[in-house]
């Protein structure tokens, strides 16, 4: 086909049913528009322009473009894409950049279109763009700011301090807004090949044939892989080795994720063609798809051990005397859903081959991965191979969107073994749709929840029994449920508690790592029950908060014992004015753990290498997956070592043992910041000069200096330690949920304790973010599966709030420092999310007089606004007014019917 791009007319070949997506990629090597969700067409990274006009090209036929203008994001004029990427980088605007292009695309197509939309107009016209990580808010402020430009406006103005507390520029910013740092999906090496995976058909089958030959008949087909192959262990896991990465003959099936075959081909089409050629045969059983229905003593064992994967218990005190002398009582059953990350990258992995081995040589094989944990991987890689962990280097690339969702191994062990049964390199990347029923959710939570007072709101028990659908394989749930049972008390004191938490074995998608980590859904209940006893008492939601927030020496619900860095009470000061001036505002406290904690121990280590131009090299090893760290680290190094961030570049790589385990736990900042400080330390005792010059730093080159932060102290949850220290720091947050008068969010109040801020730009994006993410919970999203098969198969049905529902956000930041951390900071990924549901539940309340107990609340005036195509069956709502009595629980079967 013959077609303009760029101004410049092209003829390329074309297959008749390829998208526009594929031919620019595939043929004409383009990589600015991404691959999020083809061919649904629904998130918006594909993005080009059709003669002026935006098209998302992944659902668009090639062949219909014939003839015609497309412009993509490289064929800009310098002009615009310089003043695009100084917006972008100015507002904080890409996090972790894979809509970015997308979004550039579709702004600029508006913007020659309409010169001056306004917040509004520009909020309409993204409803087709999906960015999981912002909340839109420095999406908007960036196209405005362009407009602003183009109108004779003052231009993006670009902070490279590397000051701590300042805006500086995030790492790579403009190349990530840009579309010009590449992802997984974007490499391409010499020789490189394309991985499918032949997925199970059955959520629970035992599996008699795997049949490969009509696959490897194929033209085009190098190799094909079963279990047959895999010369390690094939299960692998986190914390528990139960999750196959191939499921062998006289086998059963845990999920329809499970994975049953992999084929290598010479190109993408090839090899998915081939993987569904793969023919399977089965004896089909009844999944369990309840987690009640799984502990009861006749069900069917899904793994050895039995279907409990963890039971949490937090125990203090005397609880039914407690509860028999409060002078107010509320009990409620509370339940949350199953939500899908949608990190805008789907799982991918390029897997290059070898043929030397050893610490010496090349290794066997070496990974580019978009997980969460590169020396995890190494180590799940290695064992699955039965190779030294020498023999496996994973070079980290930046991540498109995790939030705890790809932290678990996903394609990294099957594109290494393709790349070793094939001798080729082998790049194996996910459809949105394979992604969708592939990765970990957030758990569904059941929650039966009782907690007492005394006369003036003081809180006096807390009995709660949780139980969470773990699905299929372990992953980390045991640390959720252990996480919401450590959360189960919130933000208050609390001196009698009883608390177990079950993680229960499913044939339902693997629940695991979502951020928020459990804490979210146990605050939910707890909240809800708070709001309830303030109401008896006779005083607003402040007050009950205030009379029961954590200070400093009081003892959390683990029973740990607070030193210094607790804001709490400075949140809820931040806020009250506000809170008590609105007719209808809901108001929750968060708590939120920093570091794994509960006896783990835990690692910060970085190294400093001096460049022979005067540069440094920063090596750490946590996951930049949007959040941030690369940016954070820069900053503290070129405070500790007075260098403009230019002269700091900072890596991910296993060639150096730098293991800490996975980028979670929001101890990120914490502990790599530390560990920053530690090394430049060391640089700086051996440099001259204040601030050192470029030959001072060159004469070190080819020197390294180590830094290293361990946290050893911590002790594990359990009932038989009077004052344990479950962990080394927490964030505290306070947030208001404001509605106008027909019930629509018309604004959030954030207040959270940081600590200390490091970057105030990428830190109000991480709140803004966590906001709209937290909102999605609260009003319109859920991942929907019904007899262990997912109905949720598109980001369309996955209920997102669109940029035209977000609402505004007021970030405010206490500063309380933590010791633990560099400058007194705390790690706030999680805690942005933690309360915010449980906010617009109480603002509802208010509202129309309707307690909540189940998320997402679709049957809202505020879900209604947010998502305004959502359909909710009345069925579906577990909710009732003021004054009457509980409602039975919805029935399992009720699903919800999300449509856009």
């Amino acid at each position: 086909m013959e077609l303009m791009l760029n101004g410049r007319a092209v003829v390329v070949p074309a297959r008749p049913d390829a998208s526009l997506l594929e031919v620019l990629r595939g043929e004409l090597g383009l990589r600015s528009m991404k691959d999020g969700c083809a061919p649904e067409g629904s998130c918006g990274a594909c993005t080009v322009m059709v003669d002026g006009r935006a098209v998302v090209s992944c659902a668009q036929p090639a062949a219909r473009f014939a003839g015609r203008s497309v412009v993509t994001l490289e064929g800009l004029p310098a002009e615009a894409r310089d003043l695009w990427a100084d917006a972008m980088t100015a507002t904080g605007a890409s996090q972790c950049g894979f809509c970015s292009p997308g979004i550039v695309m579709k702004a600029e197509a508006l913007l020659r279109r309409e010169p001056d939309p306004g917040r509004a107009g520009i909020a309409r016209a993204l409803a087709g763009n999906l960015c999981r990580c912002t909340g839109y808010v420095k999406v908007i402020d960036a196209i405005e700011l362009v407009a602003g430009a183009r109108r004779g406006g003052p231009p993006p103005s670009v902070e490279r301090t590397g000051a701590i507390g300042s805006r500086t520029a995030r790492y790579e910013g403009r190349e990530l807004a840009l579309g010009e740092r590449p992802f997984v999906n974007d490499l391409r090496v010499p020789g490189m090949l394309h991985g499918a995976i032949r997925f199970s058909d059955h959520p629970r089958a035992l599996v008699r044939r795997i049949d490969t030959s009509r696959a490897a008949a194929l033209p085009g087909v190098v190799a094909v892989a079963t279990w047959r192959d895999v010369p390690g262990k094939r299960r692998q896991g986190l914390i528990v080795d139960d999750w196959p990465l191939f499921v062998a003959e006289g086998e059963t099936t845990r999920y329809v994720g499970d994975v049953l075959a992999a084929v290598a081909a010479e190109t993408r089409e090839t090899a998915r063609e081939a993987a569904a050629l793969v023919e399977v045969d089965y004896d089909v059983l009844e999944p369990v798809t309840d987690p009640f229905a799984a502990l009861a003593a006749d069900a069917p064992a899904l793994h050895d051990g039995g279907n409990l994967v963890s039971l949490s218990v937090v125990r203090r005190g005397d609880v039914d005397a407690a509860l028999a002398s409060a002078a107010f009582v509320a009990s409620d059953t509370f339940r949350t859903e199953a939500i899908e990350h949608a990190f805008l990258e789907p799982e991918s992995c390029l897997a290059v081959p070898h043929a030397g081995g050893g610490p010496a040589a090349e290794p066997r094989v070496r990974l580019y991965s978009q997980g969460q944990g590169a020396w995890e991987d190494r180590r799940q890689v290695a064992s699955f191979l039965d190779l030294p962990e020498a023999d496996v280097r994973v070079t980290q690339v930046s991540t498109g969107g995790a939030f705890g969702g790809k932290e678990d191994l996903n394609v990294q062990g099957q594109a290494a073994l393709l790349a070793l049964v094939s001798g080729h390199p082998v790049l194996l990347a996910l459809s949105r749709r394979e992604s969708l029923g592939f990765h970990v959710k957030r758990h569904p939570f059941t929650m039966d929840y009782t907690v007492g007072c005394d006369e003036e709101g003081r809180l006096l028990a807390v009995r709660a029994r949780l139980v969470g659908d773990n699905g299929a394989y372990a992953s980390v749930g045991g640390k959720v449920l252990e996480r919401a049972a450590g959360h189960a008390c919130g933000a208050y004191r609390v001196p009698n508690v009883d608390v177990e938490a079950r993680a229960v074995y499913t044939n339902n998608p693997p629940s695991g790592a979502m951020r928020g980590f459990g804490a979210n859904q146990a605050n939910f209940a707890l909240e809800g029950l708070l709001d309830v006893l303030a109401e008896r008492v006779g005083i607003d939601g402040w007050e009950i908060r205030w009379r029961n927030a954590l200070e400093t020496d009081d003892q959390f619900g683990t029973g740990q014992r607070l030193g210094p860095g607790v804001g709490l009470k400075k949140t809820l000061l931040a806020v009250r004015d506000a809170y008590r001036a609105a007719r209808y505002a809901g108001i929750a406290c968060a708590a939120k753990n920093t570091g794994i904690g509960n006896g783990l121990r835990e690692y910060g280590k970085a190294i400093l290498r001096p460049e022979a131009d005067g540069t440094v090299s920063l090596f750490h090893s946590w996951t930049e997956m949007g959040q941030g760290c690369h940016t954070a680290f820069q900053q503290i190094a070129c405070h500790e070592l007075g260098l403009p961030p230019e002269r700091v570049r900072v890596l991910v790589d296993t060639s150096y043992e730098l293991d800490t385990g996975e980028t979670t736990a929001s101890r990120a900042t914490m502990l790599g910041g530390r560990a920053v400080i530690e090394a430049a330390a060391r640089l700086t005792a051996a440099l001259e000069g204040d601030p050192p010059d470029r030959a001072a730093v060159a004469a070190l080159a080819g020197r390294e200096f180590y830094g290293e932060v361990v946290v050893d102290w911590t002790t594990p949850l359990g009932p038989d330690i009077d004052e344990p220290v479950t962990h080394f720091g927490y964030g505290w947050a306070t947030q208001v949920v404001l509605l106008d008068d027909d019930g629509r969010i018309e604004k959030v109040i954030a207040a959270h304790d940081v600590g200390r801020v490091i970057n105030r730009t990428l830190l109000e994006g991480q709140v803004e973010g966590g906001v709209h993410m937290g909102l999605g919970q609260a009003l319109s999203e859920s991942f929907v599966v019904e007899g262990g098969r997912p109905v949720t198969e598109t980001v369309k049905s996955l209920g997102i709030i669109p940029p035209a529902g977000m609402p505004p956000v007021e970030c405010i930041f206490v500063e309380e420092p933590q010791p633990e951390g560099p400058y007194g900071a705390k790690g706030m990924g999680e805690a942005v999310l933690v309360p915010t549901a449980s906010a617009v539940a109480g603002a509802l309340y208010r509202h129309d007089g309707i307690r909540r107990t189940s998320l997402p609340m679709r049957d809202s005036a505020a879900a209604r606004a947010a998502v305004p195509r959502l359909t909710v069956p009345a069925s579906r709502a577990t909710s009732r007014r003021a004054g009457s009595p509980p409602r039975a629980p919805v029935p399992a079967a009720a699903v919800p019917d999300v449509t856009e």
